[in-house]
């Protein structure tokens, strides 16, 4: 580890408000499914650790569900809000854990994929819990997905579990991935692949594989995942920083590939979220121009779940750092972007997102 790196591993940056002018919403039951998801996980025994198990108990999935799918059926709710509550425990720990090899993670990701590829097999000897309640949540989904939203949600975690190898390799190396290397596999490690797929299961509609497969509408999906994951950067930093040295961050990655100091590197990952996030709602009133309600319903879907998010995530006890104080409400957010430059990110595998916009 550099001398640069050992020095931003013990600094602490100040809390950013995010612009994010999607209103918020929230489904009334966030309360109680979230009792009702904890108590469930609990029960399901995938995280042996007492520590770990009391970390996953202040993860609010009823309020992460209720905030980013506000739209959706109790029942259908209920089988997001397991997901999340499983891949929450998958990444704290497993993925999170610098002693876990790619090699190691290869194979569990494999034997989850396999379950989720065909949860009806019988399970292998000595499947693990998380493989095991995956393979569940996959059965219990067919009730409400068609063949087509399962092949997606299938392909969606396949992405999802190639992302964390990916990861593995960094955590157990000593060194930071480029920029472009790092966007690109974060924004499938996140875990919102199988998110967004969820998207039309939960608000019970469909979409067609030619509105998915429209260019503006793949950029759309990937700018999400990549909001998501930029602000999760940005509110984690400082408590990832404490529990684990944790520096495989936007804000580090910046610092190292453009040698700033950590405070410049958090104002230059702001710029590129806030960029990110204006090119987001431009093409989105794009293509809601010539939309079926059902493609609205999805890009709505989209931005609901970048809003929600954030709105989790502000208050969130997951996230909170000793002996610091807790943000304001109103101090969370700001009513306009860091900058208003519309250009591309010079960011190689995201610049095609611009390229979407009308008369570019």
């Amino acid at each position: 580890m550099t001398v640069a790196q050992q020095q931003r591993l013990v600094q602490q940056l100040p809390a950013v408000p995010f612009y994010c002018p999607v209103p918020p919403a929230a489904h009334p039951a966030a309360a109680s499914l979230n009792e009702a998801t904890v108590q469930w996980m609990l029960r399901q025994d995938l995280d042996t650790d007492e520590h770990q198990r009391r970390r996953l108990t202040l993860c609010d999935f009823g309020g992460l569900t209720a905030s980013t799918m506000p739209y959706g059926r109790l029942e259908r709710l209920t089988l997001m809000a397991r997901l999340h509550a499983v891949l929450f425990s998958l990444d704290d720990g497993l993925c999170d854990e610098s002693d876990v090899t790619a090699g190691l993670l290869a194979q569990e990701t494999g034997r989850i994929m396999r379950a989720v590829e065909a949860p009806h097999a019988v399970p292998t000897p000595g499947e693990s819990p998380r493989t095991a309640v995956l393979r569940a949540i996959r059965r219990d989904l067919a009730q409400y997905a068609s063949p087509r939203q399962l092949r997606r949600f299938t392909e969606a975690m396949r992405v999802y579990t190639s992302g964390l190898v990916w990861e593995a390799t960094w955590r157990s190396s000593s060194g930071l991935p480029s920029l472009d290397d790092y966007v690109t596999l974060w924004m499938r490690a996140i875990g919102m692949a199988p998110s967004t797929a969820m998207i039309e299961i939960v608000g019970g509609f469909s979409l067609t594989d030619e509105e998915l497969e429209d260019p503006r509408v793949r950029a759309l999906t990937e700018i999400t995942w990549t909001l998501v994951s930029w602000d999760n950067d940005l509110y984690s930093r400082n408590k990832e920083i404490l529990r684990a040295g944790d520096d495989l961050n936007l804000i580090d990655v910046l610092a190292q590939e453009f040698g700033l100091d950590g405070p410049r590197a958090q104002q230059e990952a702001v710029v590129m979220r806030d960029r990110v996030m204006v090119l987001f709602l431009r093409l989105r009133d794009q293509v809601l121009k010539d939309a079926r309600i059902e493609l609205r319903a999805y890009l709505d879907g989209l931005g609901q779940f970048v809003r929600g998010h954030l709105d989790w995530a502000s208050v969130c006890p997951r996230y909170s750092v000793p002996g610091t104080p807790t943000a304001e409400p109103e101090s969370w957010w700001k009513r306009l972007p860091a900058v208003l430059d519309q250009d591309p990110l010079p960011v190689a595998s995201l610049s095609w997102w611009w390229d979407q916009l009308d008369g570019q």
